[in-house]
């Protein structure tokens, strides 16, 4: 490779990441408005959630690295701290 396909990788990169901590934030600012309404919470952590599937499928297919382990990796991980998640809110 050379110096420019690894700095446009590098940019590409980049603005993937920064749009999944500033959806990270919202995440975050939405919780605390909901902070009383756990029903309401739960629905705005399973959207989070959702786009972390979605944002990591895009990620690998941006890269030309998307394949089913991948994609089965981000839905369990997903699944698992939804659950983790329902069991601290019950």
């Amino acid at each position: 490779m050379d110096i420019k396909n690894i700095l446009k990788k590098k940019k590409k990169h980049l603005w993937q990441y920064l749009i999944l901590i500033f959806s990270g934030i919202i995440f975050l600012i939405l919780l605390s408005v909901f902070k009383s309404q756990r029903l309401n919470q739960f629905i705005v952590f399973i959207a989070f959630v959702s786009f972390y599937i979605c944002w990591g499928i895009y990620h690998h297919i941006t890269d030309n690295r998307l394949n089913l382990k991948i994609v089965i990796e981000y839905i369990l991980i997903g699944f698992i701290v939804i659950l983790l998640v329902k069991l601290l809110l019950i």
